[in-house]
Order: C-alpha cells, then structure tokens, then sequence
C-alpha cells in the first residue's frame, strides 16, 4: 500500500531537518530529507512547498519539494505574496535614499509593496506624512500606524491575512512591535531605540515563517539583510525599478535614455518641474552611479 503523501510549507529549516505546517491541518512535523536530496543539490528554504510522509505522530520524511513561484534571495525564502516596507518619520527618521533603495530591492523582486509608517504618534503635525505622500502616495499604498496606540492596527492585520508576507525596513522602525499588535500570541523580542545613534538593535538573526491566528503566515527576519543591489543588476535597467520613471518610457528625445547626460531627457524636465520629486531622482543617481562602478571593476579585473 502507497503510504499517502501530505502537503506542507517550511516554516523553519536547520541543516538536516525542517519544521513543517500541513496546508490543511496547520499541524507541525519534524521532517527529515533523504540523502539523494543532498546528492541532487537540492536544499530547501523557508515557505517551500513540499509532499512529505508522515513516519511518526509528530515527524515526517520529505519526498517532493514543488516548484517556487518566486524566491527572494536576502533573506532567502520562497512563495511570498507580498513584501510590507516599514519606516518611520520619527525615531528613527529613516533616510528617503533608504526607503528608495529597499523599494529598488521590493521591485526587482517582483513583488507587490505596501509601504507602513510606523510611529506616527511621535509626529507632533502631519507635514512629514503629506511629504511623504508627495513622494510615494501617487505609486505605492501607504498605511499610517501606531503600535504604541494601535491606530489602524485591524488595518494592517486586513493586509496580512491570508498571504505570506515578507517585513522589511530598518533596525528600529518596530517590525517586531507591530507583529505584536497583529498578532499578541507570537510575543516577539523588540529592542530599544539608541537615542544616540538613532537606530535600533538587530532583534532577529534567522528567517522563521511564523504564522498568524487569522490567517496567514509572516517571515520574521532581520529585513532584508543586505541593501546591496543585485549582482545581476545592469545600470540602464535600473529606471525600471523606480516606479516613477519607468511610467514615463519611451518619453525621451532618445529610446535609450538612461536620465543622466542625454539632452532632451523627459525626465529630467519632470524633475524640474516637480512632477518626479528630487530626492527620488538623487536616489536614482547614485544607485545608477554605483552600478556603473561596478561594472567597471568588473571590467577592469578581467585579463
């Protein structure tokens, strides 16, 4: 008699086994993987899908693990939804060069974004909140909240429900506070903020799929852990990433207009005119500026 195969995500993976969630009963096994798994390459990661059998009450043996949908590679997990970019205007005051550069990693992944301001009782008027729509309002949604006070807590937990989510954003800006406000019972550890250096302390060192009691799972990770651009990245695809610029394609005097020498640049006349905000275009600069370095070492290291 076939013994019937089961249907799991990796919740959490450790160098021979993983911890699994049924996709039907949520119920968890200790799965460990067959050696020609290793023999083939093949690893598993956070939110794979697998087939396993069910060996024990409580372990299992790994079978099949199923084609991702996507993959993100800093942190690396597999078959997410959405990515939730948190920041603050406030203790921390997250530089805009950093929102943009974590929105160019949120882009090149292919995801859909939501951008959360956290924090926002610290504001004493809403002058940051209308600049900050001014710049990200027209591309991306934006929700204000408060962890502290819970503004619009039963908002954000709408957007998390049902999917697999991935948080990012920097040290500080209370990932782990607002999980808790969705979610009591996943009782994270949360750091305070450094006055001093206005930044917070890495609270979290492995990617875990936690999951809610609504619905829906979380990879609660230190964000993304790197904000370098991708390896693969070339510098004239970079406008692509930034949603801003890559609405006005094709507007250019010529069809390969990067948008930083040519003349009759349709970009930078909108930037000019206010239409794409400064601070994104200075983003864009130096992030093209960066890639262009690159390649160039690249280049110069080849004999």
């Amino acid at each position: 008699m076939t013994e019937k195969r089961k249907k799991g995500v990796v919740i959490r993976f450790g160098s021979r086994t993983m911890v699994v969630a049924d996709l039907h009963t949520k119920k968890r096994y200790i799965c460990n993987m067959p050696g020609r798994f290793k023999l083939q390459g093949i690893r598993p990661i956070v939110g794979d899908i697998i087939e396993f059998i069910e060996t024990t009450e409580s372990m299992g043996r790994v079978e099949n693990i199923l084609p991702r949908r996507n993959e993100l590679l800093r942190p690396r997990i597999a078959n997410i939804d959405q990515i939730i970019l948190v920041t603050c205007l406030k203790e921390p005051t997250v530089p805009l060069y950093i929102v943009d550069r974590f929105l160019v990693l949120a882009e090149h992944s292919g995801l859909p974004t939501v951008i959360v301001v956290n924090k926002t009782d610290l504001l004493t008027s809403r002058d940051p909140l209308k600049k900050f729509y001014h710049i990200y309002g027209e591309y991306y949604n934006i929700l204000e909240v408060s962890a502290k006070e819970g503004t619009n807590i039963d908002l954000l937990k709408e957007i998390f429900k049902g999917k697999v989510s991935a948080m990012a954003g920097m040290s500080g800006v209370g990932k782990s506070s607002l999980l808790n406000a969705i979610n009591p019972g996943l009782s994270l550890k949360t750091s305070e903020i450094s006055t001093r250096l206005d930044r917070g302390k890495h609270t979290t060192t492995y990617s875990e799929l936690l999951e809610f009691d609504f619905g829906g799972y979380v990879a609660d990770t230190p964000g993304f852990a790197s904000l370098e651009l991708p390896y693969d990245m070339e510098p004239q695809e970079l406008q692509n990433f930034f949603r801003d610029i890559s609405a006005h394609k094709g507007m250019c005097a010529f069809s390969n207009c990067v948008h930083v020498e040519e003349p009759g640049c349709y970009i930078k006349e909108l930037v000019e005119t206010g239409d794409i905000p400064m601070s994104r275009y200075e983003s864009y600069l130096k992030m093209y500026n960066e890639l262009s370095e690159r390649k160039k070492g690249r280049k110069g290291g080849r004999r």
